[in-house]
């Protein structure tokens, strides 16, 4: 039955990160497809589909009613993690939002957030914005992955707090910097679609370059900062480049 679930492949990537037997929290669940693609694969698994907006939200209890997955999933009403009660769920899920959002959601509840075992965080845009929350609170990045679906290109970041795998930062400042705008693990992989991506932001980030040095008022700092990030976009396409 869960070939009717129109999963998109950025949110069947999340769903392989899930172990079996899963409790876990879907925030901004939208039509609950992700949900309802795990529990009917899973009959041992449980969700919580936390959703801002009424709309959405009768529309994640219709694709639960349909699936005949009541016992499964729990459909609730609420801001960010508010639709939670501490250490209710092993798992937090967070996609298809900015990554100052995907932050902004964990700062707000921080118990909440720090009771998880496991946050697979999908940011639309800012990736680093999440790293950097992860790295600052204890959840160690354990994956990463990049997918270009449909002429966009998300990354979804999978971090643990209570793992033995070890940090994926260099100890290094500049490289670590470096790692948490690109991505500690995508970085090693370098696939198409992180090609792709890292060269569009270069022309743009070539763009606010230019645009910011002819303004009345030049930002020196922030464009020295912009200057570092380009330098190792093109560093890292530059070795790609010399690979291939």
């Amino acid at each position: 039955m869960n070939q009717n679930i129109p999963l998109s492949s950025r949110l069947k990537i999340i769903a392989d990160y899930l172990p079996k037997g899963a409790n876990f929290a879907d925030i901004g669940s939208d039509h609950a497809y992700l949900p309802a693609y795990v529990c009917l694969r899973d009959k041992t698994a449980r969700a919580i589909a936390g959703e801002v907006n009424q709309g959405p939200l009768e529309s994640a209890k219709k694709t639960i009613q349909l699936h005949q997955l009541e016992e499964q999933i729990d459909a609730r009403l609420g801001d960010g993690l508010a639709v939670l009660k501490e250490g209710e769920t092993e798992q937090i899920v967070i996609a298809g939002m900015g990554g100052a959002l995907i932050t902004s959601i964990l700062e707000k509840s921080p118990a909440i957030a720090q009771s998880a075992g496991r946050i697979i965080a999908q940011p639309n845009i800012d990736a680093r914005a999440v790293r950097q929350w992860f790295n600052q609170n204890d959840f160690i990045l354990i994956a990463e992955e990049i997918v270009d679906e449909q002429g966009h290109i998300y990354e979804i970041l999978v971090a643990d707090r209570h793992t033995e795998v070890s940090s994926p930062y260099s100890d290094n400042t500049q490289i670590k910097d470096k790692q948490l705008l690109l991505g500690p693990y995508l970085l090693t992989e370098k696939n198409n679609a992180f090609i792709k991506k890292w060269t569009l932001e270069k022309a743009n980030l070539k763009r606010i370059i230019s645009q910011m040095q002819q303004a009345k008022q030049v930002n020196h700092e922030k464009i020295s900062a912009f200057q570092t990030e380009l330098h190792w976009i093109k560093e890292e396409l530059h070795h790609e480049e010399t690979n291939t």
